[in-house]
C-alpha cells in the first residue's frame, strides 16, 4: 500500500488533555530553517519516525492507516498558546453534535476535541433512494450542530443535511447551526462563463444558474440559524445567507506543518495558481516570513480545462509552495507545477484544504511533479486515492474550538489573529 503521511489531534478523550487551538504564525515562522532537499524516501521516514516523535507506529490492521499519538498532546509544542485557554465555557450539556454519513471519521475527531460524545441518529436509504433520519436522542431547547461536508456525491450529501436540519427543527432544538468543512457548489457563484471562438474570447454568457445563492437559500428555509463552513471558494458567498455564516479559514493548520518541516525563508516563495487566488497567496506568504509572491497567468476555456501562460514572479532555484482552496481534476494546479519546473524551481509543494480529487487527479498529482500534495480532511479522502506524496492534516481541533466559541458567544475572529 502506498505510503501515507497523517496529522491529525490525540485520541484521548478526557479534556484535561485538550490544548488551546493555534494562532497563525507569527514570530515563530521567522525560525524557518533549511537543510535542502531529502529525498522522498528519507523524507517519508523522518515523518513517521524520528521527526515529530510518533509515540507508536501506525497501525495497518484490516490494511487502512490509524492516528498516531504525538507526543500525547493535540498540537505542536510551537503552536500552544496559554492566552487561548479557560476563555470557553466547555461543560454545557446543551450541546448536541450529529453527524451525516459524509465524514464520520471527522465528527469523531471534533467530538473527541470537544470531550463530546456523537449524539445518536439513524441515517437510512429506503429501497427507491429516499433518504431517512431520525434522532434519537431528545434535543428540545438545545444548541445543535449538524456535521455534514456537501462533498461528493454532492446531491445525495447535500439533501441528507435538508432534511437532518428539518428533523431538528420539528423536535424543537432552540438553534440549529449546519457545520459544513466542505461546502459544495461555491464554485457556482456567479456569472463568468466566457464564450470562445478560435481561442479568443467573445462575451460572457448569459442563462446560468448561481447555485451557492440557490443552496444558501436552501438551507436557510429548512431552518438553518447559523452555517460554519471552512475556506468557501469566495468570501462573498457568505452574502449569499441571510443568516450569520462563520467563516473558518484552515490555513493555520498547513502553516503548522509547513513550518515543522526544514524549509528556509530565503529560499521559500509562494505561488497562486491563478489570478484569482492572488489574495489567499498573499496572506499565505505573509504568514511565512513574508515570503515573495510568484503568480501563474492562466487561461481557462471551459469547465474543468486550464491552459498556463506565464509565470510573473521568479521562482528559479526556488522552493515554491502552490496554494488554492481546493484541488478537483488538479488541471490547474499540474499545469502550473509544469511551468514552475520550467522556470527553475527546486521542488514545488501543493497545498490545498479541499481534496476534491475527481478524476484524473491522481494521476496527475503522483506523476513527480510535486515533492508533497498537503491537505486537510474537510473531505474523506479514501484508501484507493491515497499516493506517496500525499499528506492529510486534521481540522478537527479548529472546527471544535470554533464550536465551543460559538455555542459560548464567544469571537471565532480571534482565532486567526
Amino acid at each position: 500500500m502506498a505510503s501515507l503521511t497523517l496529522r491529525s489531534p490525540s485520541q484521548t478523550a478526557s479534556s484535561s488533555r485538550r490544548l488551546p487551538l493555534p494562532l497563525y504564525l507569527r514570530q515563530r515562522s521567522s525560525n524557518l530553517q533549511f537543510d535542502g532537499a531529502p529525498s522522498l524516501s528519507r523524507r517519508i521516514r523522518a515523518q513517521n519516525a524520528g521527526k515529530c516523535d510518533v509515540t507508536e507506529p501506525l497501525d495497518l490492521a484490516n490494511g487502512k492507516p490509524t492516528i498516531p499519538v504525538i507526543n500525547g498532546r493535540t498540537l505542536p509544542k510551537f503552536y500552544e498558546s496559554t492566552s487561548m485557554q479557560n476563555t470557553v465555557n466547555r461543560t454545557s450539556s446543551r450541546l448536541k453534535l450529529f453527524s451525516g454519513t459524509a465524514n464520520p471519521t471527522l465528527s469523531r475527531e471534533i467530538a473527541r476535541y470537544m470531550g463530546k460524545e456523537l449524539s445518536k441518529i439513524n441515517i437510512k436509504r429506503f429501497a427507491d433512494g429516499e433518504i431517512y433520519v431520525q434522532l434519537q436522542e431528545s434535543v428540545r431547547g438545545c444548541d445543535v450542530y449538524l456535521i455534514q461536508p456537501t462533498c461528493p456525491p454532492a446531491n445525495e450529501n447535500l439533501m441528507e443535511l435538508l432534511i437532518m436540519i428539518d428533523a431538528c427543527r420539528r423536535a424543537s432544538a432552540k438553534n440549529i447551526t449546519a457545520v459544513i468543512p466542505y461546502f459544495g457548489y461555491a464554485r457556482a457563484d456567479r456569472k463568468a462563463s466566457f464564450f470562445f471562438i478560435s481561442g479568443s474570447c467573445v462575451q460572457t454568457q448569459g442563462r446560468e444558474s448561481i447555485g451557492a445563492k440557490l443552496v444558501a437559500n436552501v438551507l436557510t428555509k429548512s431552518g438553518a440559524d447559523r452555517v460554519l463552513a471552512c475556506d468557501l471558494h469566495s468570501g462573498q458567498s457568505m452574502g449569499y445567507f441571510d443568516i450569520p455564516v462563520d467563516h473558518v479559514y484552515c490555513q493555520p493548520v498547513i502553516l503548522d506543518y509547513l513550518a515543522s518541516k526544514t524549509i528556509s525563508s530565503n529560499d521559500l516563495v509562494v505561488v497562486s495558481p491563478d489570478v484569482g487566488g492572488v489574495a489567499r497567496a498573499r496572506a499565505f506568504a505573509k504568514k511565512l516570513s513574508d515570503a515573495p509572491l510568484a503568480i501563474v497567468d492562466k487561461r481557462r476555456h471551459a469547465h474543468n480545462v486550464a491552459e498556463v501562460m506565464n509565470l510573473i514572479g521568479d521562482v528559479k532555484g526556488k522552493v515554491a509552495v502552490m496554494v488554492d482552496d481546493m484541488i478537483d481534476t488538479a488541471g490547474t494546479i499540474t499545469k502550473g507545477a509544469e511551468l514552475l519546473h520550467q522556470e527553475g524551481a527546486r521542488e514545488v509543494y501543493a497545498c490545498c484544504t479541499h481534496a476534491v480529487f475527481s478524476p484524473p487527479a491522481i494521476e496527475r498529482l503522483s506523476s513527480g511533479l510535486f515533492q508533497e500534495v498537503i491537505v486537510t480532511n474537510t473531505l474523506p479522502v479514501p484508501e484507493k486515492n491515497y499516493f506517496p506524496q500525499l499528506t492529510i492534516l486534521s481540522v478537527a481541533n479548529l472546527l471544535g474550538e470554533t464550536i465551543w466559541r460559538v455555542h459560548d458567544d464567544g469571537s471565532v475572529s480571534s482565532i486567526f489573529q
